[in-house]
C-alpha cells in the first residue's frame, strides 16, 4: 500500500468531501474549514482546514464564536499532518483541551483475514434493533469504564434511517456480552471505517477483538468498499498492525466547551 497516496484519498473522501455521517446533521464549508453541525448527539466539530499561519487565529475564532452561539460544545479533529504545524498550540491558546492522541490506521480489505476465529463459548450476534443496542451499551461500559448514550443513540437512528450505511456486532458467550464493535460505510468513498471495538477484561486476549475485526471486513468487502480505517487506540494497535493495518498519520481530538 502506497500509504501517502492512500493518505491523501483519505484527506480528500473522508474529510474534503465529507458526508453528515448521521440523521439531522449537515456539512458546511465555512473559513476555511470543513465542519458537521447537527442536533446534541450528533458529532459537532471540524474535520478539515486548510489554514496557514496568517489564517488560523481568525478561522479558530469564528468556529469558537459560531459553535457558542449555537450552544454546541465541538471536537476540532487534528490530524499531525494539518497545517500551519502549530495549529496544535493555537487551539490550546484559545480554550480547546486535548483528548488522548489516536493512530489512524488503514489497510487494504483485500489483504486481511475475513475468516471469523471464535474462541470456545463465544457467538456473534449481528445487531438489528433497539436490543442489540443495549447490548452494545452494555459492553461498552464495562470494557471502557464510561456510558456513552449520545453514541449508542446516534447509532440507532442511524441504523432506522440509513440501514446501509452502518453494520455492528455483539461476540456473546452464553447469554452474556463481552465484546462489541459497530462499522460506518461511507457512501461514494473507498473507505468503511471501524469503531467502539470494546472487550469486557475477563474475555481480552483470547481473539474476540480480532474475530469482530474479521466480521467486519467481510461485510465491507461484500459492500465493495477498498480500504478500513480505524482511529486507533494504544491497546487496539498492536492487534490492528498484526493484521495488516499501517499507521498513516496520527489524529487528536481538541474539544472546545463553550
Amino acid at each position: 500500500m502506497d500509504r501517502d497516496t492512500v493518505l491523501a484519498a483519505f484527506d480528500r473522501q473522508m474529510r474534503q468531501d465529507m458526508r453528515a455521517d448521521g440523521p439531522g446533521a449537515r456539512v458546511e464549508w465555512a473559513d476555511g474549514v470543513v465542519r458537521q453541525v447537527g442536533p446534541d448527539d450528533a458529532w459537532n466539530g471540524v474535520v478539515w482546514s486548510d489554514l496557514d499561519r496568517s489564517t488560523a487565529d481568525a478561522a479558530i475564532t469564528a468556529q469558537v464564536r459560531y459553535f457558542t452561539s449555537i450552544g454546541r460544545e465541538f471536537e476540532w479533529k487534528l490530524y499531525a499532518h494539518d497545517r500551519p504545524d502549530d495549529l496544535s498550540g493555537r487551539l490550546r491558546a484559545a480554550g480547546f483541551v486535548p483528548e488522548p492522541e489516536e493512530a489512524l490506521m488503514v489497510a487494504e480489505i483485500r489483504d486481511l483475514p475475513t475468516a471469523v476465529e471464535l474462541p470456545e463459548g463465544i457467538r456473534l450476534l449481528p445487531v438489528t434493533d433497539a436490543a442489540g443496542v443495549d447490548l452494545m451499551t452494555d459492553v461498552h461500559e464495562r470494557a471502557f469504564g464510561t456510558p456513552r448514550p449520545q453514541i449508542m443513540r446516534r447509532f440507532l437512528a442511524q441504523m432506522a434511517e440509513e440501514p446501509g450505511s452502518v453494520a455492528a456486532v455483539v461476540a456473546m458467550a452464553g447469554d452474556v456480552p463481552v465484546s462489541a464493535a459497530r462499522m460506518e460505510m461511507h457512501s461514494g468513498t473507498h473507505f468503511a471505517s471501524l469503531w467502539g471495538g470494546g472487550t469486557v477484561p475477563a474475555w481480552r486476549g483470547r481473539g474476540v477483538y480480532r474475530a469482530l475485526v474479521a466480521f467486519r471486513a467481510r461485510v465491507a468487502a461484500e459492500r465493495g468498499y477498498r480500504y478500513l480505517q480505524v482511529d486507533a487506540s494504544s491497546q487496539s494497535r498492536p492487534i490492528l498492525r498484526r493484521l495488516g493495518f499501517e499507521p498513516l498519520s496520527t489524529t487528536t481530538p481538541y474539544v472546545y466547551q463553550p
